[in-house]
């Protein structure tokens, strides 16, 4: 179930892409995903049986209890309810510390996340020791909240063993009396005392494995939440109903040409475009403009992870996945805990030792690519890490042959002799018949472009050649 259920949730996210994916904490979701649903063991492994136990042998016990003395039998099934309504008043009070415990959890695992990622900027400002205060207030907020999680889990099981012996003891003063009076034999007395404890025995043990197993329902009910959000719940995301929301882009047309028909992006803050394009195999396309200004946004659009009005069409054959004839190297490095070759050939069946050489070199870096780096790209530098997932895009258009090729600011944190030669790599691309897109604010970047296509703050866009740029 807790494998079922974290499949579920990671296809919907893919379903959905990065934009719904970065409105939300990738801590918290991991730990939703990891922590959060391990705690499920407890509800099928402890509380489901137990309930399955109370159902069969509760009435059974109460059967064989009135076979020896029906009187017992009922004062048992009259006082028996009072503990499914203590169960009930306790699950009440605890599920809000619950919820609130799973919140605590998701703010722990983020701010440790957050801490670990920064760690390196952290230290160079000099605000690395800050962050142990940060950590330890939230981490001493999760102890509290556990402490009191179990007081009040001691409390429930006191007072599940006070209302399951107060029955027990009806039963024992009515047999005693019973037995004065001589209306009840002492063997009987002894059958019924001795299986009365066991008839609340079940229902009791299974307000205690219910307490145990509330961390995995709280999970479960977030993980179910989002697997109920409609698909583009996501403000981010919303578009106006009136739009035309392709789930991917289509790849019918020119077969060679990446075509943009009143391609519309809809942000909270502004509206991108339209963008009326065609690029025919072996041109460059540079999105040009300030920070903030909807490059990347189109970038994603072109992609299909963002929904847009209009149509694009991607070169290629119509018969294969717009996946396998697009390479994507985002602006960010994502480097994997591995080697460096590892993480250039990445999901490359194989790879070869000797195109990952000539990945490397294209882009001008000399690292050996045995060498063994850490998650985040730790043991290079940025501009090195940045480097690597260029290669990696490089590769990727030679081993696929991939007729569209998409770069997010593949030069931001080079100098400009690394930059030319990226750049150089970039336009090699283009000749072999790929349609690159390229979104970068670097005017060397610009220059080798055939088309601008240039975007503002305010969402408009503007779609020009490189020479009239140039002029």
């Amino acid at each position: 179930m807790k494998s079922e259920l974290r499949a579920a949730v990671l296809r919907r996210a893919a379903e959905r892409g990065p934009g719904w994916l970065a409105g939300r904490s990738s801590a918290g979701f991991a730990t939703t995903l990891g922590p959060g649903l391990d705690a499920l063991d407890a509800y099928f492994g402890r509380y489901l049986p137990q309930l399955a136990l109370t159902a069969v042998a509760t009435p059974v016990l109460v059967v064989a209890i009135a076979l020896g003395d029906l009187t017992s039998a009922v004062v048992i099934v009259c006082a028996m309810p009072v503990i499914p309504v203590f169960m009930v008043l306790i699950g009440l009070a605890t599920q809000t510390l619950q919820r609130r415990q799973a919140d605590a959890l998701a703010r722990l695992g983020g701010a440790f996340t957050e801490a670990v990622e920064g760690l390196a900027t952290l230290k160079v400002f000099g605000r690395a020791r800050r962050q142990v205060g940060r950590i330890d207030r939230v981490t001493d907020e999760y102890r509290r909240g556990t402490l009191g999680v179990l007081r009040l889990s001691f409390v429930s099981g006191f007072a599940l063993e006070l209302a399951a012996s107060l029955s027990v003891a009806l039963v024992a003063v009515s047999i005693g009396i019973r037995l004065v009076d001589g209306s009840l034999g002492l063997g009987a007395a002894m059958f019924v005392l001795v299986l009365a404890p066991e008839a609340f025995a079940p229902i009791r043990q299974v307000g205690a494995d219910f307490h145990a197993a509330q961390d995995g329902v709280e999970a479960s009910q977030a993980v179910l939440d989002v697997l109920a959000e409609p698909q583009h719940a996501d403000p981010q995301q919303a578009v106006p109903e009136s739009s035309t929301v392709p789930s991917r882009p289509t790849g019918t047309g020119d077969a060679g040409a990446l075509v943009l028909s009143g391609v519309t992006v809809h942000r909270p803050d502004v509206v991108i475009g339209p963008v009326d394009l065609t690029a025919p195999a072996g041109t460059v396309v540079a999105l040009a403009g300030p920070s903030g200004s909807g490059k990347s946004s189109l970038l994603a659009a072109l992609r299909g992870v963002l929904p847009h009005e209009g149509t694009v069409v991607v070169p290629g054959p119509a018969d294969v996945s717009v996946a396998d004839r697009t390479t994507w190297v985002d602006q960010r490095a994502r480097l994997v805990r591995g080697t460096v070759a590892e993480n250039v050939t990445l999901s490359a069946a194989g790879g070869d030792a000797a195109q990952v050489r000539s990945a490397l070199g294209a882009v001008g870096l000399g690292v050996d690519p045995g060498l063994a780096v850490s998650s985040g790209g730790a043991g290079l530098s940025g501009g090195e890490a940045q480097r690597v997932a260029v290669a990696r895009g490089l590769y990727r258009a030679a081993a696929a042959s991939t007729p569209l090729v998409l770069l997010d600011e593949p030069t931001s944190a080079l100098d400009a002799e690394s930059e030319a030669l990226v750049v150089a790599a970039v336009r090699r691309l283009a000749d072999g018949g790929a349609v690159v897109v390229v979104a970068s604010h670097r005017p060397a970047v610009v220059a080798a472009a055939d088309v601008v296509v240039s975007t503002t703050p305010d969402g408009s866009v503007a779609v020009r050649t490189a020479q009239a740029v140039s002029a």
